[in-house]
């Protein structure tokens, strides 16, 4: 069975004759987008390549046949674009942050846990009621029973104990107490 097309010289002169005002006529729906204009008029020659007997209809011209189908295949891609998510492009996805891995943050959480567990029960609870449930340091005391100050001093140094405990802060604290050594020792002399 023999699909019958058109001729390709037929399709050329078709071209040739209302090619111009069919990709004028896309750009105005296309909103200026040239690629996308070219794109629906190479899809509506192509429906004029496989309907023949579109040429056999008794208009003087191809033209409204041609715009039809164009301004058809434009709404069809438009709802298409709609029903689809957006497309992301490399500049997008270039500038978008980049998420940290959750095996790091995972690992960074079970050495805080073990640091945790280091310290006295006083240290962790103030630390707890601070730091994971968000209370202030008024908040903390009235929860703990404790003086505001106390609060202030037992988190001072529970964190300074942690930083001992937590993978990457022992060489800061202990190139910052060094340095405190030296110039302690520096000004005693």
């Amino acid at each position: 069975m023999t699909t019958a097309t058109t001729d390709e010289r037929t399709l050329a002169e078709l071209q040739r004759e209302h090619g111009p005002a069919l990709l004028h006529f896309l750009l105005g729906l296309t909103f200026g987008d040239r690629q996308r204009a070219e794109d629906l008029m190479q899809e509506t020659l192509v429906r004029a390549w496989q309907h023949p007997e579109a040429f056999d209809a008794p208009y003087e011209s191809m033209r409204p046949w041609l715009f039809t189908v164009a301004r058809r295949l434009a709404i069809d891609a438009r709802r298409s674009r709609r029903a689809r998510p957006t497309e992301v492009s490399d500049a997008v996805l270039e500038s978008a942050p980049a998420h940290e891995n959750t095996a790091d943050t995972a690992v960074r959480a079970l050495d805080v846990r073990q640091a945790v567990r280091t310290l006295s029960p006083e240290h962790r609870a103030v630390l707890v009621q601070i730091y994971f449930r968000g209370l202030s340091v008024g908040e903390t005391a009235e929860a703990l029973g404790i003086p505001a100050g106390t609060v202030k001093s037992r988190s001072y140094y529970a964190l300074r104990l942690l930083s001992r405990h937590l993978p990457g802060y022992s060489s800061r604290s202990s190139s910052s107490s060094s340095a405190s050594r030296q110039t302690a020792s520096a000004t005693s002399t």
